[in-house]
């Protein structure tokens, strides 16, 4: 969800209508975050790609100093060449107004002061600045990503399904999909893009594209995925790949044809609370253009329930580290918070916060249900009587 500023005062007020503005929204809770969470992800952000390990056979001091020059160029290097010009004299002219403070020269430690804020505060601006506006990109994509998603329940004779996703960032790398067949079957469909981001939200798009447009083309399920494996290394030759679970379902005769192309199991909750997995399938897309599917099959009684899931909802992990996993997702599906798909998939996605505890999602979140109903009966013909002359 996009967060806008807060609006400016209309007018200029005193001190404190001024403290209230700029405070505006400001809880101990994000202060507490600040520090204990988005300063050691960027600290995590910047050092991931620093050799720390080859500095270990130098003295302590020696190697103190090291590890700060290292990680000085991991974070300015991200900057451009000019930004990084003004960063570099910035920090230097605040070290010699630290040095003039020992001396005392009051002229020019406030002249350097006020040089180094100047700077600072310029880059700062300048940073912010192509910050939001890749930010307002980041969200122009995401509700093109959400529109490209079924936004309701799908519910037909024999069948009710439904799916909501929640990327870790702004845009994510999870799809699904529900697609009404013109032979009255329905076509589930869930998927996980390797990575997270813009690069995977690109290649959930393009796959989404593929898969409808092969569907009207009516091939079985082992043959589409196939198909769409082909397609994938075809067009979105990277070194991304994609897990799927795509299944085809009659509602009339609850027979069920899937193949599971490297995703989760998805969970296939009978009655009386005994869970199967659907497993057969093959490997990954994008990983050879050979690959070989097979397809799998099982029959669905009414009240039967499928449940199709990301890896990013097993694997959701508490503030001691211990996973969501599958044992927690049987746990919401087995309660009775839940009467309908969509409420089961809240309920799924609750839990999981209640889990992390409100920490920020390292995967996408995504959850397809689908269940199947009580078959309406058909009604008896009319007898058909003679008419008397």
């Amino acid at each position: 969800m996009s967060m806008s500023p807060p609006p400016l005062p209309r007018t200029p007020g005193g001190a404190g209508t001024f403290f209230d503005a700029y405070t505006q929204g400001l809880t101990t809770e994000d202060l507490e975050r600040l520090f204990t969470r988005d300063a050691p992800e960027a600290y995590r952000f910047f050092a991931r790609h620093v050799d720390f390990k080859s500095l270990e056979h130098l003295p302590w001091h020696k190697r103190t100093f090291a590890q700060a020059r290292l990680l000085f160029l991991a974070f300015t290097l991200k900057l451009t060449p000019a930004r990084r010009a003004i960063y570099g004299v910035a920090v230097v002219v605040t070290i010699v107004g630290l040095i003039e403070l020992f001396r005392w020269e009051v002229p020019t430690i406030f002249t350097a002061a006020l040089v180094a804020a100047t700077l600072l505060f310029a880059l700062l601006m300048i940073e912010l600045r192509d910050k939001l506006a890749l930010k307002g990109d980041l969200e122009i994509a995401r509700q093109i990503q959400q529109s490209m998603l079924p936004k309701a329940a799908y519910e037909a004779p024999g069948i009710e399904a439904f799916g909501m996703t929640r990327p870790a960032n702004t845009v994510g790398g999870d799809f699904y999909d529900v697609i009404p067949l013109a032979d009255g079957r329905v076509l589930v469909a869930l998927g996980d893009v390797a990575g997270k981001g813009s690069p995977a939200a690109l290649l959930m798009a393009l796959l989404l594209a593929m898969l409808r447009t092969l569907v009207d083309e009516g091939l079985e399920p082992a043959e589409l995925v196939t198909r769409l494996n082909v397609q994938v290394m075809k067009h979105g030759r990277t070194t991304r790949f994609i897990t799927l679970f795509l299944g085809v379902f009659d509602p009339l005769s609850g027979h069920l044809v899937y193949v599971n192309a490297g995703q989760n199991p998805p969970l296939l909750r009978r009655a009386g609370a005994r869970y199967e997995q659907l497993r057969e399938g093959g490997i990954a897309l994008g990983m050879f253009e050979q690959s070989d599917y097979r397809a799998g099959s099982t029959m669905l009684q009414a009240g039967d329930l499928l449940v199709m899931y990301s890896d990013g909802v097993t694997e959701a992990e508490n503030p001691d580290g211990q996973p969501f996993d599958e044992n927690g997702l049987q746990r919401v599906v087995d309660g009775k918070t839940w009467a309908t798909c969509r409420e089961l998939a809240w309920a799924t996605f609750e839990a999981v916060e209640r889990h992390n505890d409100g920490r920020r999602l390292l995967d996408d979140l995504t959850v397809l249900v689908l269940r199947r109903l009580q078959p309406l009966p058909v009604p008896a013909l009319a007898p058909t009587g003679t008419v008397g002359v």
